[in-house]
């Protein structure tokens, strides 16, 4: 298993099996200043199509990105809707928070979400082995205790911290 990191919230996790791509983004917003991921994958998973998050045309490969149950070529992957923000996502919308296996570990990817875990999150998530969580406070960022207290719940064992922000920007 191999996981590579593009910055902002974007990453390639590759098994003998399957290789997915998480979040591409422009360079625009809160990337901005970053290279943009232009590469291949066999599935990508996408929080939202802000296009600091979800660029469609950024890379090649089966694209996810409105909350379901999918399987594709027998892997699972399970996506569901949470706020985008603390506002209940009157301000930018829903996020889809992402679980699979791959490689023999459990994923979550917890994308831009801000808003607390509601109890369907946490029986969809249960106790995943990686979790990718947005951290660095913002408008559509947990912040460091908020994080935390996500991590406590879910209990992950390795935690991969993204979208944690490099300027004033939000």
């Amino acid at each position: 298993l191999k996981i590579e990191n593009f910055g902002h919230s974007s990453f390639l996790i590759r098994s003998e099996e399957q290789s997915v791509l998480l979040n591409p983004f422009k360079a625009v917003g809160c990337a901005s200043g970053l290279k943009e991921p232009n590469i291949s994958a066999d599935i990508i998973l996408s929080s939202s199509l802000l296009p600091d998050e979800g660029s469609k045309n950024i890379a090649k490969g089966l694209f996810f990105v409105k909350p379901g149950s999918y399987i594709i070529d027998g892997f699972r992957f399970e996506g569901t809707a949470s706020p985008h923000d603390r506002v209940g996502g009157r301000r930018f919308g829903m996020s889809t928070l992402w679980k699979w296996e791959q490689g023999g570990f459990t994923f979550a990817h917890l994308g831009g979400a801000a808003a607390p875990l509601s109890i369907e999150d946490r029986v969809l998530m249960g106790n995943p082995d990686v979790v990718f969580i947005a951290v660095g406070g913002g408008a559509k960022i947990y912040n460091g205790q908020e994080a935390a207290n996500i991590i406590e719940i879910l209990r992950p064992k390795i935690v991969i911290p993204v979208q944690y922000q490099l300027k004033d920007n939000e």
